[in-house]
């Protein structure tokens, strides 16, 4: 694939901190990519982002959807997103990307920002909304903005509809999986790391499906229970920013280090935190059969080269945790409505489909599943630009 279309670092007179921006190409001219604020966020990081992002838009093209696919793009700020300078960065940062979200840059929440607090700066920076440029795009703008704020509105069991449906694609994917390999969902154990948004969604999903979380890790460490963690209890007892209250833990629960998730004897290991986390120094410590990314580029080239040659299979993130970013445009577009149920079947159906093609594919070819997802993609790309046009 080709250089990016656009890609720029933008440097705060305040505090002297780097936001980037990389728009991989546009379809229909508009891009979608999430913002993620973290500490040593990169621009190398944020072009790796944005590739992904064009390959989940490519990957969800259905011909008889209203949904339009669109050109992938990415933004990053390289901050603690618990810093108390954190909030004035990203508005000023969003002060400066102001020309290209009115033009053709849509963005939400990702790794460090929830929804809300974009919303609240996206208004204080002057802009309509984070998701403007696709506004051209819609039939019926009035009724489209009001059925995904109707959509941002619904709740399940305290958790927002658009927190759930990020997970809901993970754990489908999991449950996918298992049942491509004949193995039940009762008695399989799940290590997840990161218990934010994605995390915790699948963690909630998984449960309840039948198979066990049996550890997970937040920034303050590993809490694990062989016989199975009470997600529901860990889900109350998180911060904004998935960190657990360990006052709430089970009796039997036990506190270890941050990265004890990665071998804890789990069949499934979900890392929904940040990139580069398992690494070709710590591969050799997994020993579970299946790696499922939720979170953005968790496993590295040469740790998954390694895994592979062990048996280990990595389902890759641009197929994995892609449902958070069709979600929106099916809600935009009326494919779907403001509902849960809805939303969830929906998710499940194409989140299903997907994995089973990607590792039909991978079987066929005798490749990797990211190997498969990218001749896939390659496959869509040639027919997306026929019929829509893009630039890159």
């Amino acid at each position: 694939m080709s250089a990016p279309l656009l890609s720029l670092t933008w440097t705060d007179h305040v505090t002297g901190r780097a936001g980037h921006l990389v728009v991989d190409r546009l379809v229909r001219g508009v891009a979608s990519g999430g913002l993620r604020m973290r500490e040593g966020c990169t621009l190398e990081e944020v072009t790796g982002l944005a590739r992904g992002m064009t390959m989940k838009e490519a990957l969800h093209y259905d011909p008889d959807s209203r949904y339009v696919p669109l050109g992938g793009a990415k933004g990053g700020i390289d901050c603690d997103p618990r810093s108390p300078e954190a909030y004035g960065l990203l508005v000023r940062y969003l002060c400066a990307m102001r020309p290209y979200i009115e033009s053709f840059w849509t963005t939400g929440e990702d790794l460090g920002l929830s929804q809300d607090l974009l919303d609240r700066a996206v208004a204080e920076a002057g802009l309509v909304s984070s998701v403007q440029a696709v506004h051209p795009l819609l039939d019926d703008e009035t009724a489209a903005r009001k059925r995904l704020a109707d959509a941002f509105a619904v709740e399940v069991d305290g958790i927002g509809l658009d927190e759930l449906v990020g997970g809901c694609g993970v754990a489908e994917s999991v449950l996918a999986a298992l049942d491509r390999a004949g193995v039940p969902y009762g008695g399989t154990r799940v290590a997840v790391q990161g218990f934010g948004t994605m995390g915790g969604a699948t963690a909630r999903f998984l449960a309840r499906a039948g198979l066990t979380v049996t550890a997970v890790a937040d920034v303050r460490g590993t809490i694990a229970n062989p016989a199975g963690l009470d997600v529901e209890a860990l889900l109350a007892a998180r911060d904004r920013y998935g960190t657990v209250d360990r006052a709430a833990l089970g009796r039997d629960d036990r506190e270890l280090p941050g990265d004890a998730w990665l071998s804890t004897g789990a069949e499934v290991l979900v890392p929904a935190a940040v990139s580069y986390t398992v690494d070709a120094a710590n591969q050799h410590r997994v020993t579970a059969r299946w790696i499922v990314e939720a979170a953005n580029m968790p496993v590295t080239a040469g740790a998954e080269e390694s895994l592979a040659a062990r048996g280990i299979t990595v389902l890759p993130d641009v197929v994995v945790n892609s449902g958070t970013n069709a979600w929106w445009w099916w809600t935009l577009f009326g494919d779907i409505g403001a509902d849960a149920e809805e939303a969830f079947a929906h998710t499940r159906r194409s989140m299903r489909a997907l994995i089973d093609l990607t590792l039909a594919r991978a079987e066929a070819d005798g490749t990797t599943p990211r190997a498969a997802a990218h001749a896939v993609v390659a496959e869509r790309l040639p027919v997306i630009a026929e019929r829509y046009g893009w630039y890159r």
